[in-house]
């Protein structure tokens, strides 16, 4: 007697057939939200190091949930923290540039290039 019940089962799958949606974490979730006076002040002391001479004035700011230490702006051969990051993006003009600042936990501020 032949045990035809293991010949005749579909081979076991490895991998998911066909494309798959990405998770909640890889992309951030973010929700309008203010600067903090110490958060601002970093940012103007950033802008100031980098020479800009305008007044910035602020463009948007959220809260995110970023999906690793990166923050959404990692650089290639550099490692980061994989969790979830509670943090903030701002995004100001001065003297007709934009620029993208990323916060963590801490109030200081990582330009997003």
């Amino acid at each position: 007697m032949t045990d035809d019940a293991a010949t005749t089962r579909p081979p076991f799958r490895t991998t998911t057939p066909g494309p798959i949606s990405p998770s909640p974490t890889s992309t951030p979730s973010a929700a309008p939200t203010e600067v903090s006076p110490a958060r601002w002040a970093a940012i103007e002391a950033d802008l100031a190091e980098r020479g800009a001479t305008g007044t910035p004035a602020l463009v948007s700011a959220e809260a995110v949930t970023w999906p690793n230490g990166a923050l959404g702006c990692a650089k290639p051969g550099q490692t980061y923290t994989q969790a979830e990051v509670a943090g903030l993006q701002v995004i100001v003009e001065v003297d007709g540039t934009t620029y993208d600042y990323r916060f963590g936990r801490t109030d200081t501020p990582k330009l997003c290039m």
